[in-house]
């Protein structure tokens, strides 16, 4: 599949890394521009891009970034992308650690993938979010195997979700669905299944025990 990552952190990175490896044609793109990428470029030979070019042609595109640099995205940065795109959002409201406090997340309710498909004017799915970078190098197992982490999975478009969940299950994966985006404060930070390093019972269990109010670590 051709796919576009925006943001070329720890998890933009080494996400980069293993869909090359599994011969995906991948375009990745950070706010600082390409020509910071060389060196990813270099191991990977994915392609690096401005923000606005990574989505281009993409049958998935890959959200990667600060949860308050979201709005700070080009205006149509999804435009260009293939029919049926699927959107992938990893991000996290940090309001005391990194992110500020947002209104419509503390004030409104909003879950935090909700208000990133604002921002964005797109579906997105949730995952990735409570994943170790490092897992996805180096915790990826065959199917069947009886150490295969499972990864909760949230969007309300089900065909963007069947998508997403097949590329996780080919990164070395187990996926849980985890329902719409409205049900995505199941895996925010503060909850049982946020980092959890399990399989899929742990993981469902997980989900079901999680609680919507939001811990003081993570309320702004």
């Amino acid at each position: 599949m051709k796919i576009g990552i925006i943001g070329a952190g720890n998890i933009g990175g080494n996400l980069t890394r293993r869909l090359t490896a599994l011969g995906h044609e991948v375009s990745v793109a950070n706010s600082r521009g390409p020509h910071t990428l060389t060196a990813l470029a270099e191991e990977t030979g994915a392609t690096p891009v401005p923000v606005g070019e990574a989505a281009r042609g993409a049958q998935v595109v890959v959200v990667t970034i600060p949860l308050k640099a979201v709005p700070d995205l080009p205006s149509g940065v999804l435009d260009g992308a293939a029919e049926g795109v699927a959107v992938i959002d990893t991000g996290n409201y940090y309001p005391k650690q990194r992110d500020g406090r947002i209104a419509a997340i503390e004030d409104e309710g909003l879950t935090e993938s909700r208000w990133t498909e604002r921002q964005l004017g797109h579906p997105v799915v949730k995952a990735f979010n409570g994943t170790y970078a490092q897992d996805i190098l180096d915790r990826h197992r065959p199917a069947g195997d009886p150490e295969r982490m499972a990864l909760p999975v949230a969007g309300d478009d089900e065909a963007a979700k069947r998508t997403v969940r097949a590329l996780i299950d080919e990164l070395g994966f187990d996926t849980v669905d985890a329902g719409g985006i409205d049900d995505s404060w199941r895996q925010q930070p503060g909850t049982p299944v946020y980092g959890l390093r399990a399989g899929t019972a742990e993981v469902v269990k997980a989900l079901a025990e999680a609680s919507p109010e939001r811990t003081p670590d993570f309320r702004g």
